[in-house]
Formats: structure tokens, sequence, C-alpha cells
């Protein structure tokens, strides 16, 4: 069967991790399409992998599988999930690289990580399940207790893409782990506080405000990053000169520096603050 299998680790390109994984794949069914999403996701930051599946996975088909591999973890008594949603199914570990796409389900933002329950606080017609990957047969033998990425993960994504239904690999879960997923803070004076979710490869500073977060503004709209303040909005990265705001191909408000890095220009990091405000005519 020609199912698409996608991948998401922290592996690199140096080593033969990915090629490992893929190897384990293609034995089981020659045929699975393999999707390279992102092998440099920083080490060990699950949510770096969470970001960036986020801004990718709705681009496929509803049967594709996407196997994530982002584990500090690998070994422990952390669980190995199978999550299955209306836009596909998700292989990986149970530590919250999946937030994105469980919040997709929930009807409140979840604004402190940990056990979240997926039974509960849906919204209306959402459809969600888990299923704790606790059967060794499907796996490979002996697994590593250092690389469950091929030996347990690998396998059920490719027995997944020849028709194995989930629950075939192991127990029902109702609950599942996530990071916190805090939306922007509406402050006293009608700015919204917010913070910095990613850097990309271009220095380019993707925030956790949304676009209809700026809709919703009544004034056009400036936003102050450190000490800059950027006046207005861009429809493009060429627009401009020096460091321009938009909203990014993800759907989030971003800060851009034309022609050059905004990241290394404003020394700027995740988590950093990012405020949007109101622009009065007065000051354009």
């Amino acid at each position: 069967m020609s199912i698409a299998i996608t991948l998401t680790t922290d592996f690199g390109l140096q080593d033969a991790y990915v090629a490992s994984m893929k190897g384990v794949i293609l034995g089981i069914n020659p045929d699975a399409k393999l999707v390279d999403i992102c092998h440099t996701i920083k080490p060990q930051n699950i949510a770096e992998a969470a970001f960036i599946l986020s801004t990718v996975y709705q681009c496929f088909t509803k049967k594709t599988i996407h196997l994530v591999v982002v584990d500090p973890e690998v070994g422990t008594e952390r669980r190995a999930i199978i999550l299955k949603t209306p836009r596909g199914l998700f292989v990986a570990p149970d530590n919250g690289v999946l937030s994105y796409i469980i919040q997709e389900s929930l009807a409140r933002p979840v604004t402190e990580g940990g056990a979240v329950s997926i039974r509960e606080g849906l919204k209306p017609g959402a459809d969600i399940e888990a299923v704790h990957i606790n059967k060794p047969e499907f796996w490979r033998s002996p697994v590593s207790p250092t690389f469950h990425g091929r030996d347990v993960f690998a396998p059920v994504a490719a027995l997944l893409s020849l028709g194995f239904p989930p629950i075939q690999f192991g127990e029902p879960v109702s609950s599942v782990e996530m990071l916190p997923q805090p939306r922007p803070v509406a402050r006293p004076d009608g700015s919204l506080l917010g913070h910095i979710l990613h850097i990309d490869s271009f220095g380019n500073l993707i925030t956790n405000i949304k676009g209809e977060d700026i809709l919703q503004q009544k004034q056009p709209a400036a936003v102050e990053i450190g000490q800059r303040l950027i006046s207005g909005l861009c429809h493009t990265y060429a627009e401009g000169s020096g460091l321009v705001a938009l909203i990014g191909s993800s759907g989030y408000l971003e800060v851009s520096l034309k022609g050059g890095n905004a990241s290394s220009l404003l020394d700027a990091k995740v988590g950093d603050e990012v405020r949007l405000m109101q622009q009065k005519k007065g000051d354009l």
C-alpha cells in the first residue's frame, strides 16, 4: 500500500539514525512513501518539534502517518502512543510533542503542562483517540533502550501503513501529556502580550499571536519587541525596510529583518516577550 509516512526527529543529518528508521519501515512496507519533515530539531527540544509539526501536518492527506521521534526519556517508563485524529495518525513518545495537534480538538487552551484528558473538554464533533503502544510482538527484537525510533516507532508506523488498526498495538488511554499552550494576554492598555514561539532558519521570530488576534485590533497595529517599535504590518518579507512585522504562512505574527536576520539583530530567543498594540492615527 502506498501510504505516506512523515518523519520528524532531532537526529540531525550527519549520522545514520534516520536511515536506520527508513530501512526498518521499507523492510516492512516497501511501497511506503517516506517524507522528511525535519531532522534538525535542536536536540531534545520537544517544544520546537511540536511547533514545526503543527505548521505542516494539515498539508498532508488524512491517511498520512506522522512519525515523530524527539525523545529525551527514551528507555524510561514514558509511554509510546498512537494518536488518531481526523487529520491523520501520529506515532510518537507521550511527552507533549503532539500538543498542537491535540489542542485542535480541545475546547479550551491548555495553559499548564501535564496529563490532559482527551475524552472530556473536547470541541463539538471532535474525534480523537490514543493508544498506548505496549505489545512488543510488533517491535524489532532486541529493542535497544536508546533507539526506540528504530525498534518501536518505525515498525509500528510501517504496520499502520499496511492497514493495521491502532488498537492492535496496545491499550486505549484517556489522557496524554501536553506542553502548555498559552494564549497572548490582554493588558489593561488594550495591548496583547505574547511571546516568541519559534525562530526559523532565516532568523524570523514567530510569535504566539495569531492573525485573528490582530484583526480584533480597532486601530492599525504596532509591534513592540525589546526596545524596538515596528509601525504597521507588511504583507511580504520584501516590503518596507529594516525590521518588519507580518502574518507568516503558519498564521502567526512574525518579526523579520529585510535582507537580514532579526534574531541576530535583536539578540532574541524563544520565550522573549512581544507586544501587539493599537497604534493611534497620530502616531503613524
